[in-house]
């Protein structure tokens, strides 16, 4: 008997290494004869429309989501083509919160595991509303760590304009790389975003 599904939060700060770690974990099924099914978020395409791709080089086409999506629908639908050993969905801080419960719930009745990899928080120090919804309703979470300039654990990330210097107000959602996002320990965040409480 097939053992029960969970649903997986794994999360960090930018560059620590997320979609390497998820587009790895995609390989080790499908290297044992399992079919995977990979998702990512339709306003990032960074690695190309409908692709999830690292910095370290690797890639791997996906489908994407909007906040439209219903994603129980679209995961049953899938099933219905073929097995499938598990999903992975990349920049899940994207999620809506419904759209976690979907996940959930494909878990729950479609005995379908997911494994979702995103941010746990923005440039503000406020936690995305799909990263607050998984932290509530995931069975299983880990952080995958990466360091700040100091030597640190990196939990906060600074936003950056063009010239190099730190933003503390806009859209929460504003997709780039090491160009524009520089992951801080939380002594450092504080220094680099004037110290000062965020509404």
């Amino acid at each position: 008997m097939r053992a029960m599904a969970k649903l997986y939060f794994h999360y960090s700060t930018m560059n620590a290494g997320k979609s390497t770690a998820l587009l790895q974990a995609s390989h080790n099924y499908i290297e044992r004869g399992m079919q995977t099914h990979l998702m990512t978020a339709r306003l990032d395409h960074r690695a190309g429309e409908g692709r999830i791709g690292s910095r370290i080089g690797l890639s791997a086409p996906a489908d994407t989501f909007g906040p439209e999506t219903d994603l129980f629908d679209a995961l049953a639908l899938r099933l219905k083509g073929g097995p499938c050993a598990c999903v992975f969905v990349d920049e899940a801080q994207f999620l809506t919160e419904d759209q976690v419960w979907q996940l959930a719930r494909a878990v729950d009745d479609l005995n379908l595991p997911v494994m979702c990899y995103g941010l746990r928080v923005d440039f503000r120090g406020k936690l995305f509303p799909g990263s607050a919804a998984l932290l509530a309703l995931a069975d299983e979470m880990r952080e995958v760590r990466t360091i700040c300039h100091c030597g640190r654990k990196a939990t906060m990330v600074v936003r950056r304009d063009a010239e190099g210097r730190t933003v503390t107000d806009g859209a929460q959602v504003q997709v780039g790389g090491n160009e524009t996002y520089l992951s801080l320990c939380r002594r450092h965040w504080r220094e680099a975003t004037g110290d000062r409480p965020r509404g």
